[in-house]
């Protein structure tokens, strides 16, 4: 039988082999490794994300270490100074810094890779069961291999791709929930094969597995999540096998006892880890900028080791033979030869100015950085306790240079909690929204759970008095047409939806009287008005966002045929029939709730004929058993049942803002930032939703259509966007406010023209926000791409849902939030909040901060260690470039790491020129970093020049004093010492603007470890022992006892940072003191909608999923539920607003209001696919 499969699959590319119950087949061809020597073809089952093992960590941490250029530098220095003839240090000088920065990077890796093997042996000992020739027993993950038999209960997470052999339920169907992989909440159907279903349920399940040696043919291992292609052969038979009957590892098994599945793909070969691939490396423009420095240096050095090595052999041929002292010195070395080798001692004695500990200290305050973020109390959510989070150390500083924030609309602006508000039935609007509406009164529905923030008793009364038969029409579709799911508890029907949408339409229908019991694979009950009413299921056109609509085929109990359709209204208005009433009514219906910011579907129906129904059902079931064309056949066929539709009404859900978000969106348009949202919804509602979160003036202009087209063909690119409507002419007036709004299509047309795409890019910075509207989760990153491609900007994606990560992963930053939709979007983010509304201060506050802090750390790293470096250059004039060090070698080695490391780091921690409160009540101030003012080639050069002029300042100086008394060498290079160790610790001073007692510790610690290394150094007890290393015996003492040597110190310390203190000094003086006041205004402003539409246009909004919908299930097989999650109708009171305005008469949509309703296209709901 295995024979048969290879030779009839090889063709078709399913050559994976897994025999059921046959270890001794696998395991002889498991997958083994060897260091970087893999073999063999099944993965095991364990989860390796750790690097390092006891014996790869030294060598694979070093060759790391190593790959870095600065690192690397220095262990050539290293290496240069162990040849005598070219060490101008000792080689423990260079050694010691370069030690302390790979052991604290190496310990950094080693915490974070037995963090990462804690977590991988937490998952492998994960219990499970495995069928053996004495039945189940409980084994770990680690144990399960290809063609093992597993059996998985309730809530349980699935360890392996497995084939779904049968479960407890009726018909082997199961519900699994997904949010791990798609990112979606709502629960997900799979059912088994029936002729496993009916061998394996036929009596103890367990015994019936011991004998079972099926084979399954399959597609290779890949990360294809929604497909999946294969045969299983199991008795003489070959039985087609696709996604629906395959449980993904990572996936977690509920309202389900137990299934027995087959296991697939294991481990490493599992799909969900084969789309685990490594995330792309972010390097902010701070560190990138600070690589090219760190080149330039390099460059500069050698470049200045060169000229010196040039002034040594001029001065060798020039000079030396004319000292008799010097020409005896040289020996019989030739000038060029002197020159060549005093080339690398001045590489080795100028290498401190490459800044080696810079790194080190850099990736330091980025993690204290990040544990800010997580401390701040302001940013803890308590609903679900969730901080906010850093999932990276390396981005910080960009947060305070964002210029374009891309934001996703349903779960990140809204909460992603929908409200059944208002309809529209047979013309006529029902509901009100205002702040004084009462609850209805539902003391009569004995099935009421309660949370319908619906008020209007006219509809009540019209249902109950069944005097409108439109209305009762309309809540049956309501109560048939769906995928839901029933659960009873307590009495009371639950509801398990695959979507927030469908959900909140049936809870309504609920509440209303319309109470939808249960359903079969072949009938739906339902109470209407307390009359029970069972209907006959005869076809479910599933939906899918291609189509955007589903439909249900149902005989009433009187024997009727009618087909009950919702969905969007672009595609139902366009099936009605031509004379359906109340078309022109319920048009001005759907614009009335998009203005009002609520998400909108159309239902209708239509009455079947016996001889239609016959006719269509025949070529339906020829359609399903053909083999080729098969689906568009099926499309053809849902067209063709799907028309002559009466329309019933409109149903209008409210999807409400987040706590915040209109003040969040403010700030951040007032400190620069274009946000632009990304939005699968209609172009009305996401107009209304950016009128209600601020993100458009309420006088504001939409750019789109024809108008926004002209705009990006006008040959002036660089065109203001306010327009003479009388003259029709494009003007400059900056006054104007404008906002584009642009398509789906559009966007595709932008993206592929890079001259149109660049030109929309420039338009859109001219304007307030962009509102992308239909687009899809590829659209949102080609969007992002777009942006960064045509802009200089630093560009943030926030999201909530597994659509946004795309897009997350495509922008410099990208930003989870923890909603409602699972954890993928927070999974592949670098920052994580509870709320929207804690981007504000994540960017303004900490953002602001941590740009500052770094490049405030930066400028004084590279001024300090340029300056120290410098005076060696100044000190050759008088030793006849000749290499000598101006400093004893220990301060050398020390001044980085001991005597000036310590204030620069709490001046990277704690630095901060505006309190928390004033960055959030003065936004504009964080354009600072968007225009990246303080670290940039004019500041760096700024920085370059004073280094030089300290250096010059710390040499020439006590060099001029001291050169006329009796003072050495040694007691001039501890002046010089003690100049450079007050000199940049003043300048410490006066750069600290917010002073924390770490920062005065640290600074007197400093100079207290300065003056006792030194008396220690030069101790005659250490040169005593180390004549050839501690050389300067003594000559500390001699230095701090004389007066003249502590006012040469004195003086050249004032003299070095006198141009700090005077520039600093102008500053004050000539600042105008009004000219960063910032006004705002107190008084509340009303927003207005003030879009417009001439001709109808897409309104209705669908949820859509990520993955495959379940109709099919439900028509081929699937009993009663018999546990359903429990679905809370009860909403709390508080969850109310009371400050919903009153909705305008349809008739005044010119001025309607607008409110802080929200809507959206939830993009985490379910897509149905169209069955028999």
């Amino acid at each position: 039988m295995a024979k048969r499969g290879t030779s009839s699959s090889k063709g078709t590319g399913i050559t994976w082999e897994v025999r059921a119950n046959c270890r001794y087949f696998h395991k002889p061809q498991g997958r083994k490794s060897f260091l970087c020597f893999r073999w063999g073809r099944y993965a095991d089952n364990l989860i390796r994300s750790y690097k390092y093992t006891a014996l790869t960590f030294l060598p694979l941490t070093l060759y790391e270490q190593f790959q870095r250029a600065a690192n690397f530098f220095f262990l050539l220095i290293v290496i240069m100074q162990c040849v005598s003839v070219i060490a101008t240090l000792p080689w423990y000088i260079t050694m010691l810094p370069l030690l302390t920065v790979l052991t604290v990077r190496g310990a950094k890796d080693l915490l974070t890779d037995l963090g990462r093997r804690r977590s991988d042996a937490k998952i492998n000992r994960r219990p499970c069961d495995i069928l053996t020739t004495q039945g189940f027993t409980t084994a770990q993950w680690k144990d399960v291999c290809v063609g093992d038999v597993l059996r998985i209960h309730k809530n349980e997470v699935i360890p392996a791709d497995l084939l779904l052999l049968c479960s407890t339920e009726p018909h082997s169907l199961c519900y699994v929930e997904t949010a791990d992989i798609d990112g979606e909440t709502n629960l997900k159907f799979r059912q088994a094969l029936n002729i496993t279903h009916a061998e394996l349920t036929s009596g103890r399940t367990e015994e019936l597995l011991l004998p079972f040696d099926g084979v399954v043919w399959c597609e290779e291992p890949n990360g294809q999540l929604y497909s999946f292609r294969g045969e299983l052969h199991w008795r003489g038979q070959c039985h087609l096998l696709d996604p629906d009957h395959i449980l993904l590892r990572g996936t977690v098994l509920r309202n389900t006892d137990t299934v027995y599945g087959l296991a697939i793909y294991t481990g490493s070969d599992s799909k969900i880890l084969r789309n685990c691939g490594s995330l792309k490396v972010k390097k902010t423009r701070v560190e990138r900028f600070l690589n090219k420095v760190v080149v330039t240096i390099v460059l500069s050095l050698l470049t200045v080791a060169l000229l010196l090595a040039v002034g040594c052999g001029l001065f060798e041929h020039l000079i030396s033979p004319n000292i008799e002292v010097l020409s005896a010195i040289r020996g019989n070395a030739t000038a060029a030869y002197r020159g060549f080798l005093t080339f690398w001692g001045y590489i080795i004695l100028l290498s401190p100015a490459m800044p080696i500990s810079l790194y080190i200290t850099f990736e330091l305050v980025h993690v204290v950085h990040c544990l800010l973020i997580g401390w701040d109390i302001e940013m803890y959510w308590e609903e679900n306790d969730r901080p906010a989070q850093a999932r990276t150390t390396s981005l910080n500083e960009e947060l305070g240079q964002v210029g374009h924030l891309l934001s996703d609309k349903t779960g990140t602006l809204t909460q992603n909690r929908l409200l059944f508000r208002q309809c529209c039935i047979a013309g006529q609007i029902y509901g009100d929204i205002t702040t004084k509406s009462k609850l209805l009164d539902l003391s009569w529905n004995r099935f009421s759970c309660g949370g319908l923030c619906f008020s209007d008793q006219r509809l009540v009364e019209r249902l109950r008095e069944r005097s409108c038969s439109e209305s009762r029409e309309f809540f049956t579709a309501l109560a048939l047409c769906h995928t839901v799911m029933s659960e009873w508890k307590d009495g009371l029907p639950r509801y398990q939806a695959a979507s927030p949408d469908e959900e909140a339409l049936v809870c309504a229908a609920r509440e209303l009287g319309w109470v939808f019991l249960s359903r079969t694979r072949d009938s739906l009950t339902v109470s209407e008005l307390g009359f029970t009413r069972h209907y006959h299921l005869l076809a479910l056109l599933d939906f899918s966002s291609k189509r955007r609509r589903m439909s249900v085929l149902v005989r009433t109990p009187e024997g009727e045929l009618k087909l009950y359709c919702k969905g969007a209204d672009i595609v139902i208005l366009e099936r009605l029939r031509k004379d359906s009433p109340h078309q022109e009514s319920t048009e001005q219906a759907l614009e009335v709730f998009a203005q009002n910011c609520l998400r909108t579907l159309c239902v209708a129906v239509r009455r079947v004929s016996e001889a239609q129904w016959t006719e269509w059902s025949h070529t339906l079931s020829e359609a399903a058993t053909a083999t080729v064309h098969r689906e568009t056949m099926l499309e053809e066929l849902h067209e063709h049942m799907e028309k002559e539709l009466m329309m019933l009404g409109v149903t209008a859900i409210e999807d409400r803002l987040q706590e915040g978000v209109p003040e969040t969106i403010s700030s951040l348009r007032r400190a620069g930032v274009k946000v632009w949202v990304l939005t699968g919804d209609k172009t009305e509602t996401a107009v209304n939703v950016g009128y209600a979160c601020k993100l458009m003036d309420p006088d504001t202009r939409l750019l789109q259509g024809e108008e926004l087209r002209q705009l990006l063909q006008s040959p002036t690119a660089d065109v203001y966007f306010h327009k003479d409507k009388e003259s029709l002419i494009w003007n400059t007036d900056k006054s104007g406010k404008a906002a584009i709004v642009v398509g789906g299509f559009e966007l595709a047309e932008l993206i592929k023209t890079p001259e149109m795409g660049a030109r929309f890019v420039s338009l859109s910075n001219q304007c307030q926000s962009v509102l992308c509207c239909r687009v899809t989760p590829g659209q949102k990153a080609e969007v992002v791409e777009l942006v960064k491609k045509y802009s200089s900007s630093i560009t943030m994606a926030i999201g909530d849902g597994a659509n946004d990560v795309n897009m997350i992963k495509t922008a410099h930053i990208g930003v989870g939030l923890c909603g409602v939709e699972g954890g993928q979007a927070v999974q592949n983010a670098d920052f994580a909040l509870a709320q929207f509304s804690f981007l504000r201060r994540l960017l303004l506050v900490h953002g602001r901060w941590s740009y500052r802090r770094i490049c405030s750390f930066l400028r004084y790293f590279l001024y300090k260690t340029s300056c120290f470096a410098l005076v060696h250059i100044w000190f050759s004039l008088y030793n006849g470039f000749s290499a000598q060090p101006m400093y004893e070698s220990w301060f050398i080695a020390l001044y980085t790491t001991t005597y000036t490391s310590l204030p620069v780091q709490c001046l990277g921690f704690f630095e901060q020129d505006m309190s928390a409160e004033s960055s959030l009540r003065w936004p504009e101030a964080y354009s600072a970093g968007q225009r990246n003012e303080f670290l940039n080639p004019l500041i760096l050069l700024s920085t370059l020049l004073y280094s030089i002029y300290t250096s010059i300042i710390l040499f020439f100086l006590p060099v001029g004093v001291l050169q006329y008394t009796d003072v050495d060498y040694q007691t001039l290079a501890v002046t010089v010492e003690m100049s450079a160790i007050f000199s940049v610790t003043i300048e410490m001073i006066l750069e600290t603007k917010f002073w924390t007692k770490y920062n005065f510790a640290t600074v007197l610690l400093s100079q207290v470890l300065f003056f006792l290394s030194t008396l220690i150094l030069h101790s005659p007890r250490l040169f005593t022992a180390f004549p050839h290393d501690y050389v300067f015996f003594g000559a500390s003492l001699n230095a701090f006892a004389n007066p003249v040597v502590w006012l040469v110190v004195f003086l050249t310390t004032c003299t070095a940072v006198l141009p700090s203190i005077t520039v600093r000094a102008l500053n004050v003086v000539l600042t105008n003191a009004n000219k960063h006041k910032i006004h705002s205004s107190e008084e509340p402003v009303m927003l207005q909608s003030w879009f417009r539409r001439g001709v109808p246009q897409r309104r209705s909004s669908y949820a859509m999923s990520q993955g495959k919908g379940f109709g099919k299930l439900m028509t081929l097989g699937t009993g009663p539920l018999s546990t359903v999650p429990p679905l809370d109708g009860k909403l709390a009171k508080d969850t109310v607003r009371a400050d919903s305005p009153q909705i305008a008469q349809a008739e005044a949509a010119n001025g309607v209001k607008s409110n802080e309703n929200k809507s959206g296209n939830v993009q985490h709901g379910i897509t149905l696919n169209r069955t028999e």
